[in-house]
C-alpha cells in the first residue's frame, strides 16, 4: 500500500484581501500564498499569546487600481521572494525586469500540497521565468507543533549574476514601539540616493547616504542621531537603511519584538547566501497614489544580497558596497540550481522582553535572550538552512 503521507492535493483557492490565493495549514499555522507574485499573507500563528498575524497587507488591497499599476503593488503583502531584488528600473544586457522580479510580480502555477512525512505540510508552486530564462520553484513548509514557516526557493537553468532576497513586511500593532534586533553586522548606510521626492509628495527623515556603525545612532537630515531599532517612529516619513552581516558559523537573524502584545517575529538565514538586511520604515511618508499617506506602521525587514533596492544592473556593476568587499549579487550556474533557504516564525515573549540581544542555537531549537537578560526557548529546525 502506498504511503499516504506521499500523496498530493490541490490547495484550496480563495480570494482573501482582494487577491486570489492558495491556503495551506498545520495545527498551529494557517497560511495563504497569493497567485500573483507568490506573496505570503495573511498568516495566522496560534500561540500562547493568542492568534498572531504579523504581516502587513496594503490598505488598497480591495480597491480597484489603475491599469498601469505595477503588479507588485496590486498584491503587496507579507513576504515575497525577489529575483532580481530591487526596482530594476535600469536594464541589464537587454533584461528589463519588473520591480523585484517576475518571482514577486507574475503568476505562479501548478500549486500542490504534499505531506512528505507525518505532521509536515508542504506547499509547492512553480513558474517559468521568461526575462532570464529558467525555472523558479517555491516550497513553503509548516510543521505541526511549531509556529514557523520554512521557505525554499530554487532557481534552475539560469546563468549569470543575480541580486535576490526576501521582502518581509511586518505590521506593527498599536501601542508602544517594537524593538528591532539583528545579528552582528559590519557596517550600515542610509540609502545613498533620494529615497523620496517631496515635489510629488514623498518625504524622508534620515540623512541621505549617511554611514553609521550602530543602528541606534543613525543621522537625521538635521545631523542629530535617531534610534532606528525603535519602531514605529518618525511619523510621516519613509526611510531605508542597509547593514551587512558579519561572517558567522550559525545562522544570521533578524527580529522585531512587541512585548506589550506578547510576541516577536524572527527570520533565520545562511549569511553566505543572504548577506545583508534592509530596513524599510514605511510610516505615512508617501502621499501619492496608491499610498496616499495611509501605509503606516510597516517595517520591511528584507534579508538580501543586493545593492540596496536599486535593482539588478546597479547590484552587478561596481558600487560603493562591492568596492568595500560587501557582495551585492550572486552568480547563477545553469548546471547547479541556486537554493535559497529561509525560516520565519513567531515566538511568545513576556512583557519584560525588551528586544533580542543574542540567539543561541541548539539542535532543533533556539534560545533568544533579551537585553534585560530574559530568555525564551523556541522549537525550530534551523538545520533546514544547511
Amino acid at each position: 500500500m502506498a504511503n499516504p503521507t506521499q500523496s498530493s492535493a490541490q490547495p484550496k483557492r480563495v480570494k482573501i484581501a482582494g487577491a486570489p490565493s492558495w491556503r495551506f495549514a498545520s495545527d498551529l499555522v494557517e497560511a495563504h500564498v497569493a497567485e500573483l507574485g507568490g506573496h505570503l499573507a495573511p498568516v495566522t500563528f496560534r500561540t500562547s499569546a493568542g492568534g498572531i498575524q504579523p504581516f502587513s497587507i496594503a490598505p488598497w488591497a480591495d480597491e480597484p487600481l489603475p491599469a498601469n499599476t505595477p503588479d507588485l503593488l496590486k498584491t503587496l503583502r507579507g513576504d515575497f521572494f525577489c529575483a532580481p531584488f530591487g526596482g530594476n528600473g535600469t536594464p541589464w544586457r537587454g533584461e528589463q525586469h519588473p520591480p523585484h522580479g517576475e518571482t514577486a510580480s507574475s503568476k505562479w502555477q501548478f500549486p500542490k500540497i504534499t505531506s512528505p512525512s507525518p505532521g509536515v505540510h508542504r506547499f509547492e508552486a512553480t513558474r517559468t521565468q521568461t526575462i532570464r530564462p529558467g525555472t523558479a520553484h517555491k516550497q513553503l513548509e509548516l510543521r505541526d507543533g511549531e509556529t514557523n514557516v520554512y521557505l525554499r526557493h530554487t532557481l534552475s537553468g539560469m546563468s549569470g549574476p543575480m541580486s535576490l532576497g526576501h521582502h518581509a513586511m511586518i505590521k506593527c500593532p498599536d501601542g508602544k514601539p517594537g524593538h528591532i534586533g539583528l545579528s552582528p553586522y559590519r557596517s550600515g548606510q542610509v540609502f545613498p540616493d533620494q529615497f523620496e521626492d517631496p515635489t510629488i509628495g514623498g518625504y524622508s527623515a534620515l540623512k541621505q547616504g549617511a554611514k553609521f556603525k550602530d543602528l541606534r545612532a543613525v543621522p537625521l537630515i538635521s545631523g542629530d542621531p535617531t534610534d532606528v531599532t525603535c519602531y514605529p517612529a518618525r511619523d510621516g516619513f519613509e526611510d531605508l537603511v542597509m547593514v551587512t552581516s558579519r561572517a558567522r558559523q550559525y545562522p544570521a537573524w533578524s527580529t522585531i519584538s512587541f512585548p506589550d502584545q506578547g510576541y516577536l517575529w524572527f527570520s533565520l538565514r545562511d549569511v553566505n547566501v543572504l548577506k545583508s538586511t534592509i530596513l524599510w520604515m514605511s510610516n505615512g511618508g508617501r502621499h501619492y497614489a496608491p499610498w496616499s499617506g495611509r501605509h503606516r506602521r510597516v517595517i520591511g525587514i528584507e534579508d538580501v544580497t543586493a545593492n540596496f533596492h536599486f535593482g539588478l544592473a546597479e547590484s552587478i556593476r561596481p558600487n560603493d558596497r562591492s568596492k568595500n568587499g560587501l557582495p551585492t549579487h550572486l552568480r547563477l550556474n545553469p548546471r547547479k540550481p541556486t537554493v535559497v533557504n529561509y525560516i520565519m516564525g513567531v515566538v511568545p515573549i513576556p512583557k519584560n522582553f525588551d528586544g533580542v540581544k543574542t540567539i543561541q542555537f541548539k539542535r532543533g531549537q533556539i534560545t533568544l535572550k533579551s537585553h534585560s537578560g530574559t530568555s525564551v526557548e523556541h522549537l525550530v529546525g534551523w538545520e533546514f538552512l544547511n
